[in-house]
Parts: C-alpha cells; sequence; structure tokens
C-alpha cells in the first residue's frame, strides 16, 4: 500500500515547491497559490483557495461554480468551505502514481489559470483578486 512517503516522493520528483506541515500533510506552491496535500485515511485530498467569498451576488457565483463543476472539471470540483471559495480533488491512496498525482495538480493550477478571469467578477474591486 501506498503511503506519505511516496506523496513526498511524488512532490520531489515533480520539482515542485513544498512544505511539511506535519506528516502526511504538506503546502505545495502552484502559482502563487498554496495547494494544500493530506492524507486522509485512504484518501489523498487535494485543497486549494480559490478566493472569498463576496458579500453580494452570491447566488450566481453559486450557479457559476455549478456550471463551471459540471462543463470544466472532471474528477475535481469548485465548492464553498466557510467563507471561501476552494478547488478539491480526492484520489485513493492505494492505487495513486506519479501520473495521476500530478495530473491533479496540473488539473487544479489549470482551472485557477482558466477561470481566473471569470471569477474576478465576483470580487469587489476594493478586495483581493481571485488567489
Amino acid at each position: 500500500m501506498k503511503s506519505a512517503e511516496d506523496v513526498e516522493s511524488y512532490l520531489l520528483r515533480m520539482g515542485v515547491a513544498y512544505e511539511t506541515i506535519k506528516p502526511g500533510i504538506w503546502i505545495v506552491k502552484i502559482d502563487g497559490s498554496a495547494l494544500v496535500v493530506s492524507i486522509a485515511g485512504p484518501v489523498v485530498a487535494f485543497r486549494l483557495k480559490v478566493m472569498a467569498l463576496p458579500g453580494a451576488g452570491r447566488e450566481e457565483l453559486y450557479r457559476t461554480l455549478l456550471e463551471l463543476n459540471t462543463m470544466e472539471m472532471v474528477h475535481g470540483a469548485f465548492g464553498v468551505e466557510g467563507d471561501t471559495v476552494v478547488v478539491v480533488h480526492a484520489l485513493e491512496l492505494e492505487n495513486l502514481d506519479l501520473n495521476e498525482f500530478q495530473a491533479v495538480v496540473d488539473d487544479m493550477s489549470m482551472a485557477i489559470a482558466k477561470h481566473h478571469a471569470h471569477l474576478a467578477r465576483f470580487v469587489p474591486s476594493t478586495a483581493n483578486a481571485v488567489s
């Protein structure tokens, strides 16, 4: 069965900047964003903050996120965690390989880059843009 050592070896082989927070939890730096990778039982979870929820226009934002989930996100999804919009993915640890791991990291990075302008319209001009 795969372990935290396998995940860490994938990060090393990918050549990405990362920090081990504690055993089984890593922060990966991707295009200025912090991707959290963690082992939760038999699953490797990936979480990337997209933006803070706006004070107004949430219904249209929620609809946009749901539409993006059905049209754009193959394995992961946009979601809401507290007052934050996130992108999440999960993979089974037991069958995880480098190609699958790399594909998720790339997919999440591309989702943020591709949809940045579309989602930034929900951020008030006085707030930070999508991060």
